[in-house]
């Protein structure tokens, strides 16, 4: 049941192995939130064949490098070694898959060490405080509701029976995707997947809730009051994912709205209210399209010296009307085009992109096959697809506004 993809890249002699689990923050349950995250470094913690902190040692001797990241639609583990070392990172890594060692005094120590993280990380620091007070406020069903890194009522109440479940139900080849990339041939790395992991059984997976969003029906306004030096504001409109690359064109032309709105010194936010106005410090947009949950369509800005956000979100406020009463011009929208697909071919340009880029299309079942599609259609995109786009996203009902008022 495991899928595997090659990419091959015959420039230098390395190749990349990723493992993406479709299991992230958003199949967790109420009370277990965190759980997706501290099985991650649990990984890492030794099967019945390789002791504690001897899957790391192996890697490093071999002179790779490893590491993995959790996010709320999947989990995924990677390498990057000498081709030559890459049965050594499929031997580990499949190990792993169905032999994980799970130990109660591992587990106490790891968990005290992501309590530490999530102080650090989102207690103490403004910004990761208020994006997670944000996200619980624009959210009210759905999973994107919680952070990744979990409520500390949840990792202070976890037992390592909760990691060994989350393991049991979700780490199974059926429910991953094996990416390899470099300077292999797919035949042989075929053979060796079917060496390692092919002995390894597929799990009967629990059935997965079809998560949907109640409609918002009116703007939501919040205040985080925390230790800062700046205020900031954030705008954040709910919008459409990719569901089916080839037929939709919203999402392409919110994209392209972004990279009109921010993105380099001649995007409108960045011209009209860093330089020309002088009411932001700074001003950027952002909308992703591609995920197993729903979207948000981003503004965020801080105030410049002697500004208040209230000035500022009438200018931006007065940006978005301008947009969608004019629309965009053939030279925005050519920039903007001529922008992504540079982008993309610098990102190309990295193996390990490649992989992630397949990993992440594959665990959010969209498929590797959409990625060139989708750098298609967003050169297709109409100046009027644009200004419709802003007009049907940008509206008040759907949008959280976010203010911190440092303290």
């Amino acid at each position: 049941g495991l899928k595997v993809v090659v990419d091959e890249d015959h420039r230098a002699p390395v190749v990349v192995q990723q493992i993406w689990y479709k299991a992230g923050s958003m199949d967790e349950s109420n009370g277990t939130t965190g759980v997706a995250h501290v099985l991650e470094p649990m990984m890492f913690k030794g099967t019945h064949a390789v002791p504690v902190g001897e899957f790391s040692k192996r890697i490093a001797a071999a002179g790779g490098r490893e590491n993995a990241f959790t996010s709320n639609d999947y989990t995924a583990y990677f390498q990057q070694l000498h081709k030559s070392k890459l049965p050594l990172a499929m031997q580990l890594e499949a190990d792993r898959m169905h032999n994980l060692n799970l130990s109660a005094a591992e587990f106490g120590k790891e968990i005290k060490v992501i309590m530490e993280e999530r102080r650090w990380r989102t207690d103490d620091q403004a910004a990761g405080l208020m994006q997670e007070k944000m996200m619980a406020a624009i959210y009210l069903e759905h999973p994107y509701h919680h952070p990744v890194i979990g409520w500390m009522s949840d990792l202070q109440a976890m037992t390592v029976a909760d990691a060994q479940t989350w393991y049991t139900r979700w780490y199974a080849p059926n429910n991953a995707t094996l990416v390899i990339a470099g300077d292999v041939k797919a035949a042989e790395v075929f053979a060796l997947a079917q060496r390692y992991y092919g002995k390894i059984p597929k799990r009967a997976l629990p059935a997965r809730r079809a998560w949907t969003e109640p409609m918002q029906i009116g703007i939501k306004r919040m205040v985080v009051k925390a230790p800062a030096e700046l205020p900031q504001l954030v705008m954040n409109y709910h919008a459409p994912t990719l569901q089916n690359p080839a037929a939709e064109s919203q999402p392409y032309a919110l994209e392209v709205l972004a990279g009109i709105l921010s993105g380099n010194d001649s995007a409108r936010l960045n011209k009209h209210l860093v330089r020309d106005q002088q009411i932001a410090s700074a001003a950027n947009a952002g909308y992703d399209s591609a995920a197993r949950g729903p979207a948000l369509f981003s503004l965020e800005a801080t105030p410049s010296t002697g500004k208040t956000v209230a000035e500022l979100e009438a200018a931006i406020r007065a940006e978005i009307a301008l947009l969608v009463k004019d629309g965009v011009t053939a030279d925005e929208l050519q920039r903007v085009k001529a922008q992504v697909l540079a982008g993309e071919v610098y990102k190309l340009d990295s193996t390990f992109y490649r992989a992630m880029q397949i990993g992440q299309m594959e665990s959010i079942g969209l498929g590797y096959h959409a990625i060139p599609l989708m750098l298609e259609k967003i050169q297709a995109v109409t100046a009027s697809q644009v200004q419709q786009a802003a007009r049907d996203i940008l509206q008040d009902d759907t949008l959280t506004i976010a203010v911190l008022e440092p303290q």
